[in-house]
């Protein structure tokens, strides 16, 4: 079994065949997927999908693009959204300075907020950083200070400083199709030194599609590329990347039943 830990299946471009996508992820032994909210107060969307097939379960949160538009929704009111059994993560959040579509101090604020919603849940929170490195290795070494809380760095592509500061303060990082691009080999250096217990595969979808799909709209179907490249990066097989990345997805996201038959 595989799991895409990080997708948008709420998101238009799988609206018309969202069954249809669902049942390839299956076809492809796809057995989890976490639909990511990117907006809190569209979150009763992405409740919905989770709610929709068993295998699916979903996060809340504010992205950083729109981190200025829900600084009114505080750590109290993620956590009042967490009590769903299907809310298994917080985010995502976090830091991106590549497009600054939010201010950097609502970044900061929203991302401290979201910290404080996953140190008291327990629940991993789901970080995007992007050309941030240096703040965002900052912020999470200042929070980890007031108590420790588990997440992980979704969509990897920092240096490879940032990746240990993650791993040397108890986080995951998570690696997307770009693994697979032609002009990703910083990228899979950084993920052939990685702890194999610290490493996860997503899609992100409908972004970011890997090789042979570069271009389309991605899929969770397709993470299996991405763990095929992950397999040959770190010298191992497929089954045993599969494997690896399996069992750290529910270390970490461990509200995730394993055994669906007896879920909830």
């Amino acid at each position: 079994m595989l799991v895409d830990s990080h997708c948008h299946l709420d998101f238009p471009d799988f609206a018309a065949e969202l069954d249809e996508v669902v049942a390839r992820a299956r076809a492809a032994g796809i057995g989890r997927l976490v639909t990511i909210c990117t907006r809190v107060r569209k979150h009763a969307q992405v409740l919905a999908v989770a709610e929709k097939f068993p295998e699916i379960f979903c996060s809340v949160g504010t992205h950083p693009h729109n981190a200025h538009e829900e600084l009114d929704i505080d750590a109290k009111a993620l956590i009042a959204l967490t009590k769903n059994p299907k809310v298994v993560a917080i985010g995502e959040v976090g830091l991106d300075y590549h497009y600054d579509n939010s201010p950097r101090a609502a970044q900061a604020q929203g991302l401290r907020q979201h910290i404080a919603a996953a140190r008291e849940t327990g629940l991993p929170l789901v970080i995007h950083a992007r050309e941030c490195d240096a703040d965002m290795a900052r912020i999470l070494e200042d929070e980890t200070g007031k108590g420790a809380f588990p997440a992980v760095l979704h969509c990897f592509t920092g240096g490879r400083d940032l990746a240990f500061k993650a791993i040397e303060l108890g986080h995951y990082v998570s690696f997307t199709g770009i693994l697979t691009f032609k002009n990703s080999q910083a990228l899979r250096d950084i993920a052939a030194e990685l702890p194999a217990d610290r490493i996860l595969v997503e899609t992100d979808a409908p972004y970011l599609a890997p090789l042979p799909y570069r271009g389309k709209r991605n899929e969770p179907a397709y993470v299996v590329e991405t763990a095929k490249i992950l397999a040959q990066t770190r010298g191992g097989t497929a089954d045993e990347i599969a494997r690896q990345t399996t069992e750290n997805f529910f270390r970490l996201f461990n509200k995730v039943p394993r055994d669906l038959a007896n879920a909830a």
